[in-house]
């Protein structure tokens, strides 16, 4: 599990615990008793490619596919594949002794290149000295998941006693009043929250639920928002 450092609506902070969700799938694939293997096989070689085609039989080359099967290496074709590794290519094709520099490019609106630099390191930030915080902004939650599209969740746990109280008064607000509240980073709360060096932006939601003395806070993150199309 990581920590996040949290605070809430009365602006208490506190350093606690998360983690992904248990994933339980809903079926199971195979025969009764029995379980299934994934395998990889080779589906082409080099000399199948289009480009060795089009070399070798010219441009319009269904024909020779037809009569002759060029692109089929019956030695190869089928092998199990079994470890691999990353091979970097050049836009010829040919074998890179060392991974290319990476080289991050803005574009605009209109598709034309607005800047080209390389890329800067960007820290995490929701376990630095200024805690995540609710903005206020609280959502329906079936208003929510029409308007945003959630591609993580991940559940807060509280590590002891005064946690707990902390944690579960959060997930009782929010599940009395059937609302999600967005979460933020930085001193105004208005940053995306970023897990890890280089990770993924992401704005998040609180989902809280009870039952009895039991809770549970799920944190949805979301990279993209669902915007009608204009003139629609």
């Amino acid at each position: 599990m990581q920590n996040v450092h949290l605070m809430n609506a009365a602006k208490r902070d506190a350093t606690i615990a998360f983690a992904p969700l248990k994933y339980v799938p809903s079926v199971k694939l195979g025969m009764p008793g029995k379980t299934v293997a994934f395998q990889k096989f080779l589906l082409s070689t080099e000399s199948g490619l289009d480009g060795s085609l089009a070399k070798e039989h010219g441009e319009d080359y269904a024909k020779a596919m037809i009569e002759g099967d060029p692109e089929i290496d019956m030695e190869m074709i089928g092998r199990r594949i079994g470890a691999t590794d990353v091979v970097y290519l050049s836009s010829e094709g040919e074998v890179l002794n060392a991974a290319p520099t990476t080289v991050e490019v803005v574009f605009a609106p209109d598709g034309t290149e607005r800047d080209r630099h390389e890329p800067e390191d960007v820290p995490g930030n929701v376990n630095e000295e200024l805690p995540v915080r609710w903005t206020g902004r609280k959502l329906p939650k079936a208003e929510a998941v029409r308007k945003f599209l959630f591609r993580r969740t991940v559940q807060l746990r509280h590590v002891d006693g005064l946690t707990y109280d902390f944690l579960y008064n959060m997930a009782k607000e929010l599940h009395e009043e059937n609302v999600m509240v967005l979460l933020g980073a930085g001193a105004n709360g208005k940053e995306p929250l970023i897990f890890q060096s280089n990770g993924s932006p992401y704005r998040g939601f609180l989902e809280g639920r009870i039952d009895g003395e039991k809770y549970q806070l799920l944190l949805r993150l979301s990279s993209l928002e669902l915007k009608r199309p204009a003139g629609v």
